[in-house]
């Protein structure tokens, strides 16, 4: 069984959305940041780097997003989630989630951990960073509107692990000061995700 370590409200929630999408046997576990139990003994010893999501395999533990995706969709092969069997397909899927990776989620990330990049007591640094973000992220998102999001899929007709990566972080959009009306596709993308019953199923889970 395979066996999630998420937080609410983070970017764990793609991987619970791709484990309900393919009916694995998994269960959860939630760490709450409140309490900084990410920072535990316990939870250091599951990922070193103090950060959710992981996932545990009989294999062994796989720690960030794109990597965790692909595994799960590699798992089960017939839910067809990652294109593997199209070799350019499938490096267009990788592709697309090593941009949300590599760049939105760290622009995101801007607004409430800027203690990753400047001394935490640099008030100044930080609050620059923070007034950033809706720039940073609106114009990310921007892009994906524009040049990446093919429709009704990211994919185009076909529906991959990157459409739960891409509403993931599409939540959290508004807190970031991005004005909706700007990504119109992406919008009518999240409101499409938050309908199927996995989603909100793995949602429920991770709010309840």
């Amino acid at each position: 069984m395979l066996k999630l370590y998420y937080a609410a409200h983070t970017c764990s929630l793609a991987t619970h959305i791709v484990l309900e999408e393919v009916g694995a046997d998994y269960s959860t576990v939630r760490v709450d940041f409140a309490k900084e139990q990410q920072k535990s003994p316990e939870f250091l010893k599951v990922n070193p780097k103090a950060r959710v999501p992981a996932l545990v395999t009989d294999r062994g533990i796989l720690t960030e997003t794109p990597a965790m995706l692909v595994y799960v969709a590699q798992s089960f092969p017939k839910s067809r989630l990652a294109l593997m069997d199209d070799p350019f397909a499938f490096a267009q899927v990788q592709a697309f989630n090593a941009y949300l990776c590599s760049h939105l989620h760290v622009a995101h990330a801007h607004r409430m951990r800027g203690h990753r990049w400047v001394d935490a007591d640099d008030k100044a640094s930080i609050a620059a960073m923070q007034r950033k973000v809706p720039e940073s992220v609106g114009a990310a998102f921007e892009l994906v509107e524009r040049d990446m999001l093919k429709g009704p899929w990211v994919m185009g007709e076909h529906y991959t692990i990157c459409d739960p990566y891409l509403f993931t972080l599409a939540q959290w959009l508004e807190a970031d000061g991005v004005e909706p009306a700007r990504s119109p596709k992406v919008i009518d993308h999240r409101r499409r995700m938050a309908e199927r019953p996995g989603v909100q199923k793995a949602i429920a889970q991770e709010l309840a």
